[in-house]
């Protein structure tokens, strides 16, 4: 086992690709010669070679645009674009093509890839680095989309992605990048895409996130346990799409009230759909509305008001709390 973060699990999962697989390579903007931004791909080009893992212009639709040639003839590639907010201009690569090329061929062709990409806030980053736009590709048939929360998840995660044999978008946190540590296997393993975790178990509410927000989560319910007394229920997604339906039916109806927390902007956000299966498969279940704690209706701030854009415990309580003393009839 190694005691690691996630960025070294997620390193630790492209050298393990790389070593098994000769078809599997990794492009994007520097993650060569300097390793990727956050280092994530630190050392792999003198390992490897050039040619596994290249460095490319800054051109994230020709990055994709590549990558889709690459994986209908055989490669597996893992792009990666520096920041989650910088892939809108390969946005119609991947709806257009990356999405389509199963349905297109009628089963001839897949498009075996991974796209990696930081996203988020919580770094004190400039403009356009921040971004969580994950609802959007959740929302295109033909893309899975994966969000890991921990060490052991990025890993095993990354490394099913790689094997699954359709495309992959693969966001990792990176306000929790190296923020802690846990064990992790050495060999080869993976987590199933499309199946939540319970974080911790509860009866009196179902708190639901996923990346960076699950810590924020647990910060939040243990906040509620220790004023209030409260069992919270806290469940990592992990994966949007597919999205585990059964998982989130099952928590409701254990404990009749729910929160959704992400850092998105509200309006249409992924907490939407979460609430959505919950009418859709526990609606008699549940004893007061879905509560969502989100960020703002607006662009992400510059870093001076980071701290007042990201959800943090003290809204994640009072999200809770709103679930808990909604009274029928009160708002009539």
């Amino acid at each position: 086992m190694a005691n690691t973060t996630i960025v070294g699990a997620i390193t630790d999962a492209l050298r393990i690709a790389l070593q098994q697989d000769e078809r599997v390579m990794i492009l994007g903007e520097d993650v060569g010669t300097n390793g990727g931004v956050f280092r994530a791909t630190e050392g792999l080009q003198d390992e490897f070679g050039e040619a596994r893992v290249m460095d490319t212009p800054l051109a994230e639709s020709a990055i994709i645009g590549a990558s889709v040639g690459l994986a209908v003839n055989g490669m597996i590639p893992i792009a990666e674009i520096q920041f989650l907010a910088f892939i809108y201009p390969a946005y119609e690569q991947l709806v257009s093509h990356v999405s389509r090329i199963r349905m297109r061929s009628q089963g001839r062709f897949t498009a075996p890839l991974v796209v990696r990409a930081p996203y988020g806030g919580g770094i004190r980053a400039p403009e356009l680095h921040c971004d969580s736009p994950e609802v959007i590709f959740a929302h295109v048939p033909g893309l899975k989309v994966v969000v890991p929360s921990t060490p052991y998840d990025a890993k095993g995660l990354l490394l099913a992605a790689i094997a699954d044999p359709d495309p992959v978008l693969f966001f990792e946190p990176m306000r929790i990048y190296r923020s802690f540590r846990e064990e992790v296997p050495e060999e080869y393993y993976t987590v199933p895409i499309g199946k939540a975790r319970i974080v911790q178990s509860g009866t009196d509410c179902s708190l639901f996130a996923w990346g960076a927000m699950v810590p924020v989560a647990m910060q939040g319910a243990e906040l509620v346990s220790k004023q209030h007394g409260l069992s919270i229920e806290v469940i990592d997604l992990r994966t949007l799409s597919p999205l585990d339906r059964e998982a989130i039916a099952a928590s409701v109806i254990k404990t009749g009230r729910a929160v959704v927390l992400h850092e998105a902007p509200r309006n249409a956000g992924f907490g939407a759909e979460i609430v959505a299966t919950i009418n859709d498969l526990a609606l008699d279940a549940l004893m007061a509305p879905v509560v969502r704690v989100t960020g703002y209706d607006t662009p992400y701030p510059l870093f001076a008001l980071e701290d007042a854009y990201m959800p943090d415990a003290l809204r994640v309580m009072e999200g809770i709390m709103q679930a808990i003393q909604y009274e029928i009839g009160a708002r009539l």
